[in-house]
């Protein structure tokens, strides 16, 4: 009778035994899927966090992004373009022929306006703008551009200042040829190695019309 009690005591710490170990698993298991529903909770929140970052890069986009070439094209054409204007307004009271006087006034009516946009992207990217009056290339940061090619000298613009009638046309137009070609480089360069899609844009139509001047003064140095 003992022994029989003594195999059901044991028969029952078995029994509780081994519920505890299901009881044990079913937590085991609980924390399992509570450890999985926290990496899980995680998890999704990381992909919250990338449509943020898509978000943002679009409206980086959206702003326009440019880059350091683009900035050195704005910042290198705006006293390129100075100076051609000012050469342009040498020309009413000095020049003979009527076609570099239509060629000057042709040059200032495309060019001052694109340096007004190009000031305002400069401002834009919170870059300053060339001082007016900075003409020497010496002056400007143009690395990256190959420099600013064909802007005259001091003493040029002062011989071009003092010249006048057949002399002036001459001089006016052999210069602006080479300040033509400078422009063209400085665009193709933008073309090659910017990221601004609009100064990209400028820079093929600064290409397009100053190449069609270009073979323009060329016939022009033709005529006598």
């Amino acid at each position: 009778m003992i022994r029989k009690r003594s195999l059901m005591r044991r028969t029952a710490v078995v029994a509780a035994a081994g519920a505890a170990a299901l009881v044990l698993a079913a937590c085991g298991g609980s924390g399992g899927d509570d450890g999985s529903a926290g990496h899980g909770g995680h998890a999704a929140t990381a992909p919250s966090s990338a449509p943020s970052s898509s978000a943002s890069a679009s409206a980086s986009a959206s702003q326009g992004q440019h880059n350091a070439a683009d900035v050195a094209f704005a910042k290198g054409m705006i006293p390129h373009h100075r100076q051609a204007v000012e050469m342009a307004d040498l020309a009413p009271g000095r020049a003979r022929s009527a076609e570099v006087k239509k060629l000057a006034a042709d040059i200032k009516k495309a060019q001052d306006p694109e340096i007004r946009t190009l000031s305002g992207w400069l401002t834009s990217w919170g870059e300053d703008v060339p001082a007016e009056g900075a003409m020497d290339h010496s002056t400007h940061d143009m690395s990256g551009m190959g420099g600013m090619g064909g802007m005259m000298t001091a003493e040029e613009m002062t011989g071009l200042e003092n010249a006048s009638g057949k002399a002036f046309d001459t001089a006016f137009t052999e210069l602006m040829i080479k300040h033509h070609e400078g422009a063209v480089e400085m665009a193709r360069t933008e073309q090659a190695d910017g990221a601004h899609g609009p100064a990209k844009k400028m820079a093929g139509e600064i290409i397009d019309s100053q190449s069609a001047e270009i073979e323009q003064m060329n016939a022009l140095l033709g005529k006598d």
